[in-house]
């Protein structure tokens, strides 16, 4: 237990099952263990995506719901929500706000800062400007971010490359940000292994080939570069099959197109898997496709290589930190699916390459991506900056 043990209070969006969500609370329970009382502010959970607080949820967690501190810009909601959250703030007399995600960084900073808190802190997940977003959203945001980067003392960012897209957008001086890998349970997946019920339960057969790709079914996620690769990747080997994890908005959508492909008997549809369950399928699969257009630290292809499965990414954002070409998968040109089908294609024709990549990215991974040891580093963090 530390010497002097902090009231915190983390703030965010909303707690679907999704990356930063699952960084956030295991930050939360880091924190939690190493004494200090540690308060989780939320705006409402809904949608396709599930809720993480009903799944792992953490014994004594204290939660605050904001039903004003919604995801969409809504100015009237927002000035609504930053007063309220100032006003807990002063109420609670927190030593620290930590932030989270775009919207809740920039309200939840202004109210703190605005609250006087003794430390205020934001952790950048991903970025809401980017290549994929139009000129007048990207200024908006970029705007509103440097805003925010005023109201708080140091910025955390799960991945190299989004201090270098900030510190180039103009957001805040390199000086103001540190790296803090984002944490997860890796046990679970170093410990995973195939477990043939489930492989049959899904209707897979013994040796059949298994491409995974775990995310929301929704926008930017890359699943439409899959389906492209797909039919030269089955034409070689007609039992693959690719089980997509997940579930979303764009789920009817999706399974209309395979469809119309003819590659139904080759695509498996989980739907919303529990958190907990996710390194049994991953265990499953003998390569990930990691093909997001927008992602701060993939946490899948941590996941999976901390499970042994090498991984094909774009080499963007920051999935360069994590593939590293012909050592633990391959990195393709954003959006080429070709270079997609063909990555796919060559793990597959070499399963013992393949075993070696994922036997490295286990190694890689281990440590860096350790929960506890992403919540030491913010401990440790918070009483440097607090002095």
């Amino acid at each position: 237990m530390p010497e002097k043990p902090l009231k915190i209070c983390h703030v965010i969006t909303r707690m679907i099952v999704g990356g930063a969500q699952e960084n956030t609370l295991l930050s939360v329970k880091g924190q939690m263990e190493d004494g200090h009382e540690v308060v989780l502010l939320t705006g409402p959970t809904t949608g396709p995506e599930g809720t993480l607080l009903g799944t792992a949820a953490i014994p004594g967690l204290r939660v605050v719901e904001e039903p004003a501190l919604i995801r969409a810009v809504n100015p009237l909601k927002d000035w609504v929500a930053y007063r309220r959250l100032k006003n807990h703030f002063l109420a609670e007399k927190y030593a620290v706000v930590h932030t989270h995600a775009s919207k809740a960084g920039i309200i939840g900073r202004a109210a703190a800062w605005s609250a006087r808190v003794p430390l205020v802190v934001h952790t950048v997940h991903g970025q809401a400007f980017h290549r994929y977003e139009t000129w007048w959203r990207n200024k908006l945001y970029i705007t509103m971010e440097r805003f925010a980067a005023r109201r708080c003392h140091h910025i955390f960012a799960v991945a190299e490359a989004m201090i270098d897209q900030c510190v180039k957008a103009g957001v805040a001086p390199r000086e103001k940000y540190s790296v803090v890998y984002s944490g997860m349970d890796m046990d679970a997946f170093l410990n995973a292994r195939p477990e043939p019920e489930l492989r049959a339960a899904l209707g897979i057969p013994e040796n059949a080939p298994v491409i995974g790709k775990i995310a929301r079914l929704f926008d930017l996620k890359g699943h439409d570069y899959l389906f492209e690769a797909a039919p030269a990747i089955v034409a070689e080997f007609p039992e693959a099959r690719f089980i997509l994890v997940g579930d979303g908005i764009l789920k009817a959508e999706f399974q209309k197109k395979i469809k119309s492909m003819g590659l139904e008997e080759n695509f498996i549809f989980t739907g919303l898997v529990p958190p907990g369950d996710v390194p049994r399928y991953t265990a499953l699969m003998d390569v990930l496709a990691h093909l997001s257009l927008r992602e701060g630290l993939p946490r899948t292809v941590v996941q999976a290589l901390a499970a042994g499965k090498p991984a094909v990414g774009f080499d963007l954002d920051g999935t360069p930190e994590v593939i590293q070409e012909g050592e633990t998968g391959h990195l393709c040109p954003p959006e080429d699916a070709r270079a997609v089908e063909l990555a796919i294609l060559d793990l597959l024709r070499h399963p013992r390459k393949a075993q070696d990549m994922g036997a490295t990215g286990r190694q890689r991974v281990r440590k860096n991506f350790d929960w506890r040891h992403m919540a030491a580093c913010l401990q440790e963090a918070y009483y440097r900056l607090l002095g």
